[in-house]
C-alpha cells in the first residue's frame, strides 16, 4: 500500500467537445489540482437524463491527482464543468508503480489546500 505522501487518485468526467475539456483541464493544471488529463475523443454515452433515455457523442477525460487533492479538485471541475448536471466521479488509486507515485506527488504533493 502506497504511504500517505504519494497516493495517486483518479477522477472521471465526460465533456460535450474536445474544447471545452481542454479549457477545464488547463485550469485544473494551472491551479495545480491535477498533474495529467487523458481525453478518449469520440466516446458514445447512452444515459438517462429528464426521464429519458439520450444518447450524446463526448469526450472522455481521466484526470490524474494526488489522493490530498481529490475532493478540491473534482469540486472545482464541477465548478468549472459546463454541463449543468456533469457525471464526476473520483477515488483513490489502489494500485500504482511507485514512479507514478512519485511524480503525481511531486508535482502536487507540496500543495496544501
Amino acid at each position: 500500500m502506497a504511504d500517505e505522501a504519494s497516493e495517486a487518485a483518479l477522477i472521471w468526467s465526460p465533456f460535450g467537445s474536445v474544447q471545452e475539456a481542454r479549457e477545464v483541464a488547463d485550469v485544473l493544471l494551472q491551479e495545480n489540482l491535477v498533474a495529467c488529463a487523458n481525453f478518449l475523443p469520440q466516446m458514445t454515452s447512452v444515459f438517462r437524463y429528464e426521464g429519458q433515455v439520450q444518447s450524446a457523442n463526448e469526450v472522455g477525460v481521466l484526470f490524474k491527482t494526488h489522493g490530498r487533492l481529490l475532493d478540491t479538485a473534482t469540486t472545482r471541475l464541477a465548478e468549472l464543468h459546463p454541463y449543468n448536471t456533469p457525471a464526476i466521479c473520483g477515488w483513490m488509486a489502489d494500485s500504482a508503480p511507485p514512479a507514478t507515485r512519485d511524480w503525481i506527488a511531486g508535482l502536487l504533493g507540496g500543495n496544501r489546500s
